[in-house]
């Protein structure tokens, strides 16, 4: 079954953009700078921000269905992020390599099913629960930390 892996929209952060530490703290918000070439997953581009690349760690609202899965998390976008990137039929790298909680949702926006898989597994989960037809939609977490890494819809 196609699908496609979509990363987060960096327009809702744009204002956050150039902001003073102050400034971003009072959007409860923090600038951060990649010191190492994992630990700061890029949920725009879906990619590992490179050394010394400034990032922004903001709360998304990644669940905003009005169903007790409503939910919100720390991510990492980079600064200056303009566009979102939309992978189709294939596990974008920085999924690949870690180990990932896959959450399935149904048309009341309320967990179908949900597992954790080895991101070179990825693949295999995702077709099937795509294949169920109560599934509207995907959501891959990282697992250690449970923050949001990306939608995952059929194409």
């Amino acid at each position: 079954m196609a699908f496609c892996v979509t990363g987060v929209d960096p327009t809702p952060f744009a204002h956050l953009y150039g902001m003073s530490d102050e400034g971003l703290k009072e959007h409860q918000a923090l600038r951060r700078v990649a010191n190492g070439p994992s630990g700061f997953p890029e949920r725009t581009q879906m990619r590992d921000a490179t050394v010394g690349e400034s990032l922004l760690l903001v709360n998304f609202t990644h669940q905003p269905a009005h169903s007790p899965y409503q939910s919100s998390h720390a991510i990492f976008i980079a600064e200056g992020a303009e566009t979102t990137v939309t992978v189709h039929n294939r596990v974008p790298e920085y999924l690949s390599k870690r180990l990932i909680s896959l959450r399935a949702f149904d048309g009341d926006d309320l967990i179908a099913a949900a597992d954790i898989a080895s991101g070179h597994d990825l693949t295999v989960l995702i077709q099937r629960y795509l294949a169920m037809p109560n599934v509207r939609y995907l959501h891959a977490h990282f697992a250690k930390y449970g923050c949001f890494a990306a939608r995952i819809d059929r194409a």
